[in-house]
């Protein structure tokens, strides 16, 4: 049975999943306040697990970082990445596509979520205070400039991803 940092991160997923779905119910238009709801919540998804977890995980491993890490921060670094520009329907695709396979990483048994919970052990309750009290994070405006394409198609590749953005 998954434990509280388990059910706290994958309830977000699902609270994301479901603003990317209001942002995108109508095939003609992006809906602009659901898009930056989501692109605001999915930013400070990623830093709570880039800021907390995988270091409480990492300190817990004696300094040693998680085999997953590396892999995660990857797929971070491209979904951040397709946060930049102003949505289109490609960008919400591939956005889409990266979370379909990183979203498994995390929730699926043996993932990081179950991993990081095992390391806690009485440590949990505090993971779990800082994964709640996390800031929100400071969201600028889109940048659609051609070298922001270009550094998103790079975050892509890099993190093993051959989409059209």
């Amino acid at each position: 049975m998954p434990g509280k940092i388990h059910r706290y991160l994958a309830d977000d997923h699902r609270r994301l999943e479901g603003l990317l779905r209001r942002a995108t119910a109508r095939p003609d238009a992006i809906d602009a306040s659901a898009y930056a709801e989501f692109r605001g919540g999915l930013l400070k998804h990623l830093a709570t697990e880039e800021k907390i977890l995988l270091p409480a995980a990492q300190k817990a491993r004696g300094g040693k970082p998680l085999p997953v890490a590396a892999r995660l921060r990857l797929d971070h670094g491209a979904l951040a990445a397709l946060l930049v520009p102003t949505p289109t329907a490609s960008i919400i695709a591939a956005i889409r596509a990266v979370l379909n396979a990183h979203n498994p990483l995390e929730e699926d048994p043996d993932g990081l979520y179950e991993q990081c919970e095992e390391l806690a052990g009485a440590e949990a309750h505090q993971i779990l205070d800082a994964l709640r009290n996390a800031p929100e994070v400071r969201v600028v405006r889109h940048n659609d400039g051609l070298n922001v394409i270009e550094a998103t198609r790079r975050a892509l590749a890099k993190a093993g991803y051959d989409l059209e953005v």
